[in-house]
């Protein structure tokens, strides 16, 4: 088979079937802007999963859709949490939100830029163990990936700890599952993973002093939750007709601030007794 372009996939020859008499026309991989290293990945993967048991290849169908649910719903759980929390940890779960819709946003419209055709498609002998997109659902880059990057680094920015090192790990199998059912590249889930997590990572990172100020602004709400609640103290005050009625009032927070010792004061040796009569 022909080589195109180097750094390309080979020249493949299909059938148009709108042109007259059925000619056959030329499509190279430098006309979908496809690296061969991406091509022989994707191939490699599918050969693996096609050779994989049914109830792993159904798993791997499943998971593809499930991790990015599960995604979401941790990040449910972060903003009920944050309902109760710092009005910086409420921003953070509003705003991550909104950018991870961002993300998905950007990924569609380049989408329909670069039109890329799915390797389901477009790789001759491929066949995935998940049905294939129609033509003009593109597949650079991979929307599931945008997502599942731009979800686990919201987890990430708004939990930290172990959870969000889970969200992380989460996140990149999903992308890479993407790959696993035939659907995409590897190039495509690289490409739309690492476009979610810059999406999120900058939009915290520049928006959280006034997403902050917006939840101080507005709490409480039944979105924003009521926030920290102060600890209070009980203030026993007698009624009129005598009976003792148990009051909670808010406790100021303690000022933390250090303070300067005050100086010694002065000492000044007492007058001897003898002074004293010689004065009266």
């Amino acid at each position: 088979m022909p080589l195109s372009a180097a750094g390309t996939t080979p020249t493949v020859a299909t059938l148009d079937t709108t042109a007259p008499g059925g000619q056959a026309e030329q499509v190279t991989g430098a006309a979908m802007g496809v690296p061969d290293i991406s091509t022989d990945l994707y191939r490699t993967v599918l050969d693996a999963a096609g050779a994989a048991p049914g109830w792993l290849q159904g798993f791997a169908v499943f998971f593809t859709e499930a991790g990015v649910v599960l995604l979401g719903l941790l990040m449910v759980a972060g903003w009920w949490q944050a309902r109760r929390g710092s009005a910086r940890a409420m921003g953070l779960s509003l705003l991550t939100s909104a950018a991870v819709v961002a993300a998905y946003a950007t990924s569609e419209v380049a989408k329909l830029i670069i039109e890329q055709e799915r390797p389901c498609s477009a790789v001759p002998g491929a066949v995935p163990i998940a049905s294939c997109p129609e033509l003009g659902d593109w597949s650079f880059p991979s929307n599931h990936s945008t997502i599942a990057g731009a979800a686990a680094m919201a987890v990430f920015v708004c939990r930290r700890g172990a959870l969000g090192a889970v969200a992380l790990v989460l996140g990149a199998l999903v992308a890479f599952s993407r790959v696993v059912v035939g659907v995409h590249y590897p190039h495509d889930v690289v490409a739309g993973f690492c476009l979610g997590l810059l999406v999120v990572g900058v939009a915290s990172a520049l928006g959280v002093h006034r997403a902050t100020l917006l939840v101080q602004r507005f709490r409480p709400h039944p979105l924003l939750g009521p926030g920290v609640a102060r600890p209070t103290v009980a203030d026993s005050t007698p009624d009129t007709d005598g009976e003792v009625t148990t009051v909670l009032s808010a406790v100021p927070a303690a000022d933390t601030a250090p303070t300067r010792p005050l100086p010694p004061a002065p000492h000044w040796p007492p007058e001897s007794l003898d002074d004293q009569r010689g004065q009266g």
